[in-house]
C-alpha cells in the first residue's frame, strides 16, 4: 500500500478546507486521464512524449463534466485518436461516475467533546 499525504489550506474564514470535494474529484478525473494514457500507451507500444487534461464542470453538484485531452507522441494521428478513445472507455475513476456507482455510509461515530 502506497501513502500519501497532500496539504490543503484551511478555509481564510473559518472551518473546512479552501477546496471543496466536487473540485478534488475534477482534479481525480484530470489525473486519471493522464495517467491512464501512458498506461494504455506503453501497453499499445506508442511513446507518449506529453499529455495534457482539462477537466471542467460544476464542482460543487460534480455535473456538467467535460474531459478534454492533448497527446503527443510518436504515433499517427490515427494512432494516437485511438489510444485517446481507448483510455477514455477503460478510465476507472470516468466510468465510476458514468455507472452512477452508488456510495452508502456504512458508519457513523460521534464524540461529544
Amino acid at each position: 500500500m502506497r501513502k500519501h499525504t497532500s496539504m490543503i489550506s484551511p478555509k481564510q474564514g473559518g472551518f473546512g478546507s479552501s477546496i471543496n470535494g466536487g473540485e478534488l474529484l475534477i482534479l481525480a478525473l484530470a489525473t486519471c486521464s493522464c495517467n491512464d494514457i501512458y498506461r494504455e500507451a506503453r501497453r499499445r507500444g506508442i511513446e507518449v512524449r506529453s499529455v495534457e487534461a482539462e477537466v471542467s464542470g460544476e464542482a460543487e453538484a460534480t455535473s456538467n463534466i467535460s474531459d478534454k485531452a492533448s497527446v503527443a507522441a510518436k504515433a499517427s494521428q490515427d494512432e494516437i485518436l485511438a489510444l485517446m478513445r481507448h483510455t477514455d472507455s477503460v478510465a476507472e475513476i470516468q466510468n465510476t461516475l458514468r455507472h452512477s456507482s452508488p456510495v452508502i455510509l456504512a458508519q457513523c461515530e460521534a464524540r461529544e467533546v
